[in-house]
């Protein structure tokens, strides 16, 4: 059975329809890029799958519960954790405190206890700190856990947000454009972390715009195109593919063999 199976999904904006009938499927440690050119449906994809929208078509099953437009909080709790384009950290606060906070959902409080700073509120905050340092040692931020988030450079906070979304210990990992504005060195600082993630189990599910990184690290590839899927398959099969090459580079690139896709 596939970790995550979507089916037919679509939706429309007054109007316009964003994406329609697209499905595929990933099994536990598999790495899945959607990938397209602008515009062509990837993070509105995202959005369903991870519940920010309610699909207008089509259903999302996750460990083969249908979960078709679940509040995100819920689909955390069935082991789906998501990273944004766009930056979610807490900048004036420690990349420590930033990691714990990614471990609050998985605790069990008390709020009396909390509330008095009892033994049992103690220890567990103890043994959040600690998970939290855990993560912060797997993508390589442990030395930087008492500085303040907004001294760390981009590619570090790109890091501190899949350690964070790795603290809800998902059973998939939903990445955004994780390597959106790194340079070349934080690129593959993310290409190697995002490799490790999957070893250990974790599938991964990844929108990027980095053709390299993705034909690299990818077992599996689906192309969009104004948000139909025109193409899945291998990395190699989909460099190859014509209806790929022209998506991304007209008529005369893919007259020429696409050679920009490898």
């Amino acid at each position: 059975m596939p970790l995550l199976r979507v089916e037919g999904l679509g939706i429309d904006f007054g109007g316009l329809r964003a994406v329609n009938d697209v499905g595929f499927q990933v099994e536990p440690g598999e790495i899945v890029s959607v990938i397209g050119p602008n515009g062509a449906g990837k993070t509105t994809l995202f959005n369903m799958i991870s519940g920010a929208y309610r699909p207008g078509r089509g259903t999302v099953a996750l460990n083969g519960e249908t979960v078709t437009g679940m509040e995100p909080h819920l689909l955390a709790r069935r082991g789906l954790s998501r990273t944004f384009q766009n930056l979610q950290i807490f900048q004036k606060m420690t990349v420590l405190e930033n990691a714990m906070a990614g471990c609050h959902l998985k605790e069990r409080g008390n709020f009396l206890a909390d509330l008095f700073s009892l033994p049992a509120s103690r220890r567990r905050t103890a043994g959040t700190r600690a998970a939290a340092m855990r993560l912060l040692a797997r993508v390589g931020l442990d030395r930087a856990a008492d500085k303040e988030a907004s001294s760390l450079s981009y590619g570090a906070l790109k890091r501190l947000e899949i350690a964070r979304a790795l603290a809800l210990e998902p059973g998939i990992l939903l990445l955004d454009e994780p390597a959106a504005g790194c340079n070349a060195v934080e690129t593959e600082e993310i290409d190697r972390l995002v490799a490790e993630v999957a070893k250990s189990g974790v599938a991964i599910l990844l929108v990027e715009h980095d053709m390299k990184l993705v034909m690299r690290i990818s077992n599996h590839i689906v192309v969009l195109d104004r948000g139909e899927k025109i193409a899945e398959g291998k990395p190699e099969q989909v460099a190859r593919d014509p209806k790929v090459i022209e998506a991304y580079l007209g008529v005369q690139a893919k007259e020429a063999g696409g050679h920009a896709l490898g």
